[in-house]
C-alpha cells in the first residue's frame, strides 16, 4: 500500500436550503482548483438570521487532498 501525504484546505459553504447543500456548495468550488481531494471534515454549522429567521446554512469544513509527487 502506497503511503500518502495530504494537504487541507477550511473552506465556508453557504446554501438557504440545508446543511448537506452547503458542504456539497463546498466541495463543488474547491474541486474547480484542487485536484485529489480524498475526505471533508465539518468543523461548523451556523445559520445566518435575517428577519428573525433562518436565511441560510453556512458550514466550515476541511477539505483533505493528496499532495502530488
Amino acid at each position: 500500500m502506497k503511503e500518502h501525504v495530504y494537504k487541507k484546505v477550511e473552506l465556508v459553504g453557504s446554501s438557504e436550503n440545508s446543511i448537506e447543500d452547503a458542504v456539497n456548495n463546498a466541495l463543488a468550488k474547491a474541486a474547480e482548483t484542487i485536484r485529489g481531494m480524498r475526505w471533508c471534515e465539518v468543523v461548523e454549522t451556523r445559520g445566518y438570521i435575517q428577519e428573525n429567521r433562518l436565511a441560510y446554512w453556512q458550514v466550515t469544513v476541511k477539505i483533505g487532498f493528496t499532495v502530488e509527487d
